[in-house]
């Protein structure tokens, strides 16, 4: 009965949210946004370790059931800390996704887009060479696609000049899987597809952490029981702007009727 804790340095794992929502909708689910301390990916690995560890502690202190960390950096940096510090499930968003990629690809080549700081981290490259060492695997930074997702822009045209602009180099490489390696893209899946075509198969971590976490659930006996009462939604943010609310429902693709701001310490 306990909930599903998710915790970003933002709002772009909404889009986390929104898919655990959608394949668990019986769930329970807590979400913290760090937006008084995105990005994330401008830090030092030991700065984003201790805000994942405080992000954590805020929500093991609400009883969750699983930790997801809906943040490419953090999971790329401090899921394994997590792991070994607290002693309940956790599940980030690359190795679901690297996964789904190695299963996809019929020509092991695989691209992989993301921030520039998920990029130069080279973390979806490790996690899929740990799977399969023969994959090639193409990455590009795409950083003006937070952006357009931010102000609403992910299906104008403009999107569509910076996917044709970001993707073109692709098609000489071959790929036919690539991976949206950042929590925001999942808003621009059309337009990517788009540019991409229908031979490539578009991998989004947000589906796929979401499959991981009913997959979880369910081989371990923490599923919700059928017929339970109605699941709650809490959510909760360091940092609150003025155009949050707007920006955020656009995320999760559907209203918000409370936020609470917190205070969960500097550590």
């Amino acid at each position: 009965m306990l909930p599903i804790g998710v915790f970003d340095s933002g709002i772009g794992g909404l889009t986390v949210a929104r898919e655990i929502m959608r394949l668990l909708p019986r769930e329970s689910l807590i979400y913290l946004g760090d937006t008084a301390r995105v990005p994330y990916g401008t830090k030092s690995s030991n700065t984003v370790i201790r805000y994942s560890e405080s992000n954590t502690r805020f929500l093991i202190s609400k009883g969750v059931k699983v930790l997801v960390v809906a943040c490419n950096t953090a999971s790329a940096v401090a899921l394994p800390a997590l792991t070994q510090r607290y002693d309940i499930p956790v599940v980030g968003v690359i190795t679901p996704g690297a996964r789904r990629a190695v299963s996809a690809t019929k020509t092991g080549r695989v691209g992989v887009i993301g921030t520039p700081s998920t990029i130069g981290s080279s973390a979806y490259t490790k996690e899929i060479h740990k799977i399969d060492p023969g994959i090639e695997i193409f990455p590009a930074a795409c950083p003006l696609f937070v952006p357009l997702a931010d102000e609403g822009l992910h299906d104008s045209e403009i999107a569509r000049l910076a996917a044709r602009s970001y993707l073109a180099p692709f098609a000489e490489r071959e790929i036919d899987v690539l991976i949206l390696g950042c929590t925001h893209y999942p808003l621009l899946k059309r337009v990517i597809g788009e540019v991409m075509g229908e031979g490539v198969t578009l991998v989004d971590s947000a589906e796929e952490t979401a499959r991981e976490i009913k997959a979880l659930l369910e081989s371990s006996g923490l599923k919700r029981p059928t017929g339970s009462d109605a699941p709650s939604r809490e959510f909760y943010l360091t940092d609150v702007s003025d155009t949050f609310v707007e920006v955020a429902e656009r995320f999760l693709g559907s209203g918000i009727e409370h936020i609470e701001l917190v205070d969960i310490g500097a550590g």
